[in-house]
């Protein structure tokens, strides 16, 4: 029987039957079908009729996005020798971890015989055709500039945090005649995402996590399915939904787009929304560190949300004082008593500590905060996924408590009880830098 007839009968069984057969056939019939990304995609995973230049695949955890941003290039530098290739993840860590030296990135999927040289200092991919691939990261869109290519993979777009890492990228893949560009991403509403999608000559591939069920763990897949059926969160993560903002929510999505480094800043605090209890399931302890700007705006500069012991959150608490020169550690006491100061003061008996008290509803102690946003007066120096996730899914209806939304209220609250007016800031500031 002829490779060819076999592969055609074999796409009739099961994938695990598929798998047990292949791995008992001749090494060298063996590999030929074990690289045949055709072999074992399933139908959505293969590139879609053309013409297209862009192809979005917008799907759930699990469903096989890397696996197939990665085969797509394999066959794009494997069939056109001497193709510059460039792989864009969120962080360059992210390209080299996931999308090259990953179970189902580039490293596992090429055939080691076409792979002369991988450099993972460097993001360089050399093929024995001449073809090379390199890893670039989104964080530093300067790097998209200057390189040119025939063909590009975007992963996690939606995560992005400067829409100039794809301008460039998109301006930079120009090479040859028949330029393409494959996207996987978790879905987020992001303006970035929204332009992309929106772009002609895009073709949109939809998925979900249970459509890779055959590949997954059946108990991880009930669990999910327990746990986040009908939310948001399962809409979003394991649907592979593109969610609208919540109607009634405090937060719009559209008020973090504008990210900005900080500037100087007058005063810095961490808040701490603690967990009562450390249970599965149990909320996270929301910690969030913001700043004062010497320019009056407000900076949030990281989420250090966790779930874990009161002993690790604190410790966490007080290493982020540490790094970001705070000048005061706040925290909720209505659930936890005097829980966080005994555990802070254990720690660090002399840490500037302050316990506030959840005496008005949420929603009245949330409004001041989000009007803040409103009014362009807060910017996220990068992007925090879960924190902005939960800022817009929130409603005074919803009767959650959000522990990384609160711990934000908490923040932002403190730093503007002592924030001077902007003009008194920006006079303050000038006066400093002897301009008055």
């Amino acid at each position: 029987m002829t490779t060819g007839l076999l592969r055609e009968r074999l796409l009739t069984v099961a994938p695990e039957v598929r798998q047990r057969v292949v791995q008992e056939l001749p090494p060298a019939v063996a590999e030929t079908l074990l690289y045949d990304w055709r072999f074992w995609a399933r139908p959505e995973q293969l590139p879609p009729p053309d013409p297209w230049r862009i192809w979005v695949i917008q799907a759930g955890r699990g469903w096989g996005k890397t696996r197939t941003g990665a085969e797509f290039v394999k066959q794009w530098v494997l069939c056109r020798p001497g193709t510059r290739a460039a792989v864009v993840a969120r962080t360059f860590e992210d390209g080299r971890d996931v999308c090259v030296e990953g179970e189902s990135g580039l490293l596992a999927i090429l055939p080691p015989r076409e792979v002369v040289r991988w450099n993972r200092s460097l993001g360089e991919l050399l093929l024995r055709n001449g073809s090379r691939i390199d890893v670039y990261p989104a964080v530093e869109p300067n790097r998209l500039r200057g390189p040119q290519q025939h063909v590009a993979w975007c992963d996690e777009l939606a995560s992005w945090r400067y829409r100039e890492a794809w301008d460039n990228l998109l301006l930079g893949t120009r090479l040859g005649t028949d330029t393409r560009i494959v996207v996987t991403t978790t879905p987020r509403p992001t303006a970035l995402y929204r332009a992309v999608i929106a772009l002609p000559g895009v073709v949109v591939t939809r998925g979900s996590t249970f459509d890779n069920a055959d590949h997954l763990d059946p108990l991880a897949l009930a669990s999910w399915q327990q746990q986040y059926h009908g939310t948001r969160l399962g809409r979003q993560e394991l649907l592979g939904e593109l969610l609208d903002d919540v109607p009634g929510a405090l937060w719009k999505r559209a008020w973090f787009e504008d990210r900005r480094p900080a500037p100087e800043l007058r005063r810095v605090v961490v808040a701490i929304d603690p967990a009562v209890t450390t249970a599965p399931g149990a909320d996270e302890t929301g910690i969030i560190v913001a700043g004062l700007g010497v320019d009056g705006r407000h900076y949030v500069l990281a989420d250090l949300s966790c779930r874990t012991t009161p002993t690790e959150w604190a410790q966490r608490a007080l290493a982020a004082y540490d790094r970001y020169r705070a000048d005061r550690i706040v925290a909720e006491v209505n659930n936890g008593g005097d829980l966080v100061e005994t555990v802070l003061r254990t720690l660090r008996p002399t840490v500037p500590y302050r316990a506030v008290h959840a005496s008005r509803g949420k929603q009245v102690r949330a409004e001041p905060v989000a009007a803040l946003y409103e009014q362009g007066r807060v910017s996220h120096c990068e992007l925090f996924v879960e924190l902005e996730d939960q800022l817009v899914s929130w409603t005074p209806e919803s009767g959650s408590s959000p522990d990384r939304l609160d711990a934000l209220v908490w923040a932002l609250t403190e730093l503007q009880q002592t924030a001077m007016p902007t003009a008194l800031l920006v006079l303050d500031h000038a006066r400093r830098r002897g301009l008055t």
